[in-house]
């Protein structure tokens, strides 16, 4: 232990070491003296328990050992070293410290579909770009019928337009249907960040997500639902029109693909004919509605369906021009005549009470004529 004192003991007999009780703080040992202490009286440090002074280590229930910071001495391996009286210093600087370190942003959670949702955009635009060849092909199908009712078609030709019909629209399809996978994962994503935004929990699943927006029929209604229930979040009018703008458009569509799988159905040329002029227009309603999923989906981003940051507009109440129009009319040629009425030679002699009383009425003749012609309404010709 560090330099410490023994105080005189004043009880005890003659040989027995005296049982002292070691400070904490300053290192001091104090004999004990009858009941033991809890303080030092020197530097009010804990004092430890009592133990003769020349007390084996194995007899005491305390030990005070010195290691550098950051070792582990094992049992037996300490030895003791000659006390030194020089002040403990670093030769470098101690990396032994507390290590302040940065926070880490936390990583978003990824989500299955974090692969489709991410490419969703190009996407969307693949599938309107297939789907509008598609409607090309069926409009040239469309075309060689009616050059058919007078004329033979040749076979490489038929064959080319059946096999443009088919690629295409098997290809759009196809496209179709991950373009639908990829927005259910990016329903998903942004229904969590508008409940977490919140502090709310998403309620749906994405299991709950996806049947309601893939199975057939139900897919109807529910991905509205869905839509509508992330807007509201946002207290953002303007995503509930683009909602509802989607939604008309998505039932549409589904609609004409229902009718247009029946006319596949039928015996008739003419109605045949008809079904492929449909066809046409469903591909083309189905093009629109990948634009519309794009506008929806970069709407919830803030921008617009070229990508664009999207400017806020503000309507405020118009009020009255800060200067008027028409400048009010004043009458001309009366201040003169008036100043020059008011200026009275000092040598005039003053005006009886009756001339006074016509020049008043002269007066209030002038000013109810002036007041007149100031509240007077200028009207164009």
């Amino acid at each position: 232990m560090n330099g410490g004192r023994v105080a005189d003991a004043r009880s005890g007999s003659a040989g027995a070491a005296p049982v002292v009780q070691p400070c904490a703080r300053c290192g001091a040992r104090w004999a004990v003296q009858g009941k033991p202490l809890h303080w030092c009286p020197r530097c009010r440090g804990v004092l430890l328990s009592p133990a003769p002074v020349d007390a084996p280590a194995e007899r005491r229930n305390y030990r005070w050992v010195a290691r550098p910071p950051g070792r582990r001495s094992t049992a037996g391996s300490a030895q003791r070293r000659p006390a030194s009286l020089e002040t403990p210093r670093y030769t470098q600087i101690p990396r032994w410290g507390l290590r302040d370190r940065p926070p880490v942003a936390a990583v978003a959670q990824r989500g299955p579909l974090a692969g489709l949702t991410e490419r969703l955009p190009r996407l969307l635009i693949a599938t309107a770009i297939v789907f509008g060849a598609s409607a090309l092909a069926e409009l040239g199908r469309y075309g060689i019928l009616l050059r058919n009712r007078t004329r033979l078609i040749q076979p490489v030709l038929l064959w080319i337009s059946d096999a443009a019909v088919y690629v295409f629209g098997f290809a759009a399809l196809a496209l179709a249907l991950v373009s639908a996978v990829a927005l259910v994962g990016w329903l998903a994503d942004t229904r969590r960040a508008a409940f977490e935004k919140a502090g709310l929990t998403d309620p749906r699943s994405l299991r709950t997500l996806a049947l309601g927006c893939l199975v057939p029929g139900a897919n109807l209604v529910w991905p509205g639902v869905f839509l509508s229930e992330a807007a509201r979040l946002r207290s953002d009018p303007r995503l509930l029109r683009v909602i509802r703008i989607w939604w008309a458009a998505w039932v549409l569509n589904g609609v004409m693909v229902v009718v247009a799988q029946l006319y596949r159905f039928a015996d008739s040329l003419q109605v045949q004919a008809d079904g492929v002029s449909f066809a046409l227009l469903t591909d083309l309603a189905a093009a629109g509605l990948a634009v519309l999923s794009l506008w929806l989906v970069r709407a919830f981003a803030g921008l617009d369906v070229l990508g664009r940051e999207e400017t806020v507009s503000r309507w405020v109440i118009a009020t009255s021009p800060a200067e008027a129009v028409i400048q009010p009319v004043r009458p001309g040629g009366g201040a003169p005549e008036s100043a020059a009425a008011d200026r009275v030679s000092p040598t005039a002699e003053p005006a009886s009470p009756a001339a006074d009383r016509a020049s008043d009425r002269a007066v209030g003749n002038d000013e109810a004529t002036t007041s007149n012609l100031e509240n007077a309404e200028v009207l164009p010709k």
